[in-house]
């Protein structure tokens, strides 16, 4: 029996549909004969991200992303990715970057495999993080140039305020003033130079006689360097023995002996003991004074007349020989 026409129109439309929505999923990234293992990620943007975009390792296609979503009330999103290959592990806190994978600015989702040693299951969330975008590269490169640039044109911006006052006119003038003065200053320095080249010249000879003069006192302290050394040591045992000696006995007895002397001084002046007489008492210095001028006269008289002390007792001895 052959089959109606209606049956095999039935079996067409029933094909046509079953390819569209193969062809669909497909396009979409779904492969409705394959088995697929599901991840999730969070980012806090979406950052150019849409579904059938592809998954990557190591910049090999491994899987699509199947849906983006918000989640809860955070404001952030939920992207749903599938992994195709079987025969693929993710470590556990494997990282799931969204990057830009042409310069036109396709996106894709980079998988960075962690060092753990687990494997992340089918409906694990992996770590999920967004690269730079190309307009956030270049500012962040762009911004030390932007910076340096500023600080350049601060820079020349003083240094024109520097040449405007250079260019000044009294700033001119005082300019010239200072040159001309270096100018004289340099004249000077070489005249300078021209006399002392001429007075080295004409002095050469006594300058000459110096140094010989000098060569001959080092050569003496050279030949005589025995002797000095000998003067050396013997002020160093002369420094050694009044290091060793005494001298705090010797300054205690002479601090005594002026104390004493201060002592009786102080006694002096006060009229104490005959010293302290003879100082302060006038009476006692003129019958001193009196007594040492009738000794005088005494003496004087006797030298002149000696015979009124002496020839009576010369007499008397020589009547008595006599008289014997």
């Amino acid at each position: 029996m052959r089959p109606s026409k209606e049956i095999k129109t039935g079996i067409l439309v029933i094909v046509s549909i079953a390819v569209f929505v193969y062809g669909f999923n497909f396009l979409k990234g779904k492969n409705l004969f394959s088995e697929r293992r599901v991840f999730y990620a969070v980012y806090p943007e979406v950052a150019g991200i849409v579904e059938a975009n592809p998954v990557q390792l190591n910049g090999f296609k491994v899987g699509r992303v199947k849906d983006i979503q918000l989640f809860g009330t955070s404001g952030k999103i939920i992207v749903t990715f599938t992994i195709s290959d079987k025969n693929l592990n993710i470590p556990q806190n494997s990282v799931a970057k969204i990057i830009s994978s042409d310069l036109l600015g396709a996106k894709a989702i980079q998988l960075i495999p962690s060092t753990a040693k687990e494997f992340s299951k089918d409906g694990d969330t992996l770590i999920g993080i967004v690269e730079a975008s190309l307009q956030e590269s270049v500012n962040a490169t762009v911004k030390p140039l932007k910076d340096k640039a500023e600080k350049l044109i601060s820079s020349i911006d003083s240094i024109m305020l520097v040449v405007q006052a250079v260019l000044d006119k009294s700033t001119r003038e005082n300019l010239s003033k200072s040159f001309e003065s270096i100018k004289h200053a340099l004249e000077t320095f070489d005249r300078t130079s021209m006399r002392l080249d001429t007075l080295i010249a004409s002095e050469r000879y006594k300058i000459s006689t110096i140094f010989s003069k000098v060569e001959s006192i080092s050569s003496n302290l050279a030949s005589n360097n025995d002797k000095i050394s000998s003067a050396i040591k013997n002020f160093s045992s002369i420094s050694d023995t009044l290091a060793k000696a005494n001298l705090s006995k010797t300054i205690e007895n002479a601090n005594s002996a002026l104390t004493s002397i201060s002592s009786v001084m102080e006694k002096i002046n006060k009229g104490e003991g005959s010293a302290g007489l003879l100082v302060r008492d006038d009476k006692l210095y003129k019958n001193l004074s009196s007594a040492s001028g009738n000794l005088d006269s005494l003496l004087k008289d006797m030298d002149e007349n000696p015979w009124r002390y002496f020839s009576l007792y010369g007499k008397k001895k020589r009547t008595k020989k006599h008289n014997r």
